[in-house]
């Protein structure tokens, strides 16, 4: 039996679909009312238990007859007013899923982290993206402070550390650092809005680039690992780096729109995060733009996802073909 929190996002319920086409049987922990249309076709394959990674005794309950956890339950956010709910889920949430996992004696946790908790090196240190050179980071990258570094960055890491203090106390665990992924979810959400995007023909890029990876890919690497004899490591998911002008094209040709022809250049983002901080404090809205979505927005980075391939007999779906079987299904059921 495995166990997985955050069944209902976007990984957790590509991980769900994954686990189910290898013969597992799958336990959920969910909230009360959470939507799960994601997972509507296979939903009544699933064990579903309701509460939520803050509550303790619902984490024991739902670890009960568990060999092995996939704990993807998290809060993505770059509002302030969102910070304390994104700290308590994020860091509270795995610190006590970790300490359930260590009572419960399970077999295996696999933590699905992000490359977010990796951090970023100073931009005042490294290549400007207009001069073409990319930052490379690896699983072997050292935190640093950074301005490009934001609050979720900031929370996955602590996270990350809480399963590393797991690791120690003897607990089996390894971590994925999956990049922006992309797949079949609610685009008004998480990383599917970048699919949206472009289909409203929206006409603004900005110059930095964008690593990607399939929510296929990411499930697929999660059951893999979470069987295989590795424990104690992290590992990178990312497919490959491309420009936002390129990503929005692709997008763009696989709705059959128009692409985006003007680029964002870095003093109307420095313009525009600020009228966005302005607007989300008089609204009490969640800003479009922040500063530091205005400045990674700009960065030139390189996720090295090469180590899980040299671990295991895996391989990344081309970022094309991605695309293009995503845009269809948003065609299908817009």
């Amino acid at each position: 039996m495995v166990l997985i929190t955050g069944c209902n996002g976007l990984v957790g319920s590509a991980v769900a679909r994954e686990l189910l086409q290898n013969g597992c049987a799958i336990r959920a922990l969910v909230r009360p009312n959470a939507d799960r249309s994601l997972l509507k076709d296979i939903e009544e394959k699933i064990m579903w238990v309701e509460g939520d990674v803050l509550d303790v005794c619902a984490l024991e309950e739902a670890l009960a007859g568990v060999s092995h956890v996939v704990h993807a339950a998290a809060v993505v956010s770059f509002a302030p007013s969102q910070r304390a709910t994104m700290h308590n889920t994020n860091v509270e949430g795995t610190a006590n899923v970790v300490n359930a996992c260590l009572k419960a004696n399970v077999q295996k946790l696999c933590f699905v982290s992000s490359v977010a908790a990796l951090g970023r090196p100073d931009p005042s240190r490294g290549p400007k993206p207009e001069t073409g050179e990319q930052i490379v980071i690896d699983e072997n990258q050292k935190w640093e402070e950074s301005l490009l570094n934001s609050a979720y960055s900031k929370t996955k890491r602590l996270a990350e550390l809480e399963v590393w203090r797991g690791v120690a106390e003897g607990l089996r665990a390894v971590v994925v650092n999956p990049s922006v992924v992309l797949g079949e979810g609610n685009w008004e959400r998480s990383s599917s809005q970048l699919f949206k995007y472009a289909h409203d023909q929206k006409p603004f890029y900005t110059q930095g680039t964008v690593n990607v990876v399939d929510a296929a890919d990411v499930a697929r690497a999660v059951r893999l690992l979470l069987f295989a004899d590795i424990v104690g490591e992290r590992f990178i998911l990312s497919a490959g780096a491309l420009s936002y002008q390129s990503l929005f094209g692709k997008m763009a040709d696989g709705f059959q729109k128009k692409h985006p022809t003007i680029k964002v250049t870095d003093f109307i983002a420095q313009v525009v995060w600020r009228v966005e901080a302005v607007r989300s404090w008089i609204t009490g809205k969640a800003p479009l733009i922040t500063r530091e979505t205005a400045m990674s927005s700009r960065t030139n980075f390189l996720m090295d996802g090469q180590k899980i391939k040299q671990s295991l007999d895996f391989d990344y779906t081309d970022i094309g073909t991605t695309i293009a079987r995503v845009c269809k299904y948003f065609q299908t059921t817009i």
